[in-house]
């Protein structure tokens, strides 16, 4: 997958901010359940914002980049305790510029 370029992530960032957050990470982290849930949410909405809340005791960042990596998805934001995943779907609905 290529990296996205600093246009696309404001784009994706745009989109992005009028959206909930589909996933909640807690206590337990990255578990199978979790990356399962997300696995789902982004084939759904190719766009997604993860909520980090105050269980989770792992640095925010590094949670997004393992969440990326384990989703083959890419971090379009990383802000307060909200994290912005996209990954294309097979059939694209969002056209990056």
């Amino acid at each position: 997958m290529q990296t996205l370029t600093g246009k696309q992530v404001r784009f994706l960032r745009g989109l992005g901010h009028h959206l909930q957050p589909v996933v909640m990470i807690g206590r337990e982290e990255l578990s199978e359940r979790l990356l399962a849930s997300v696995e789902v949410a982004l084939e759904d909405h190719e766009l997604i914002k993860v909520k980090l809340q105050e269980g989770c005791s792992t640095d925010r960042r590094e949670i997004a980049s393992q969440l990326a990596e384990k989703t083959r998805s890419q971090v379009a934001q990383v802000l307060g305790r909200t994290i912005l995943l996209y990954r294309p779907a097979t059939d694209p609905q969002i056209k990056l510029p």
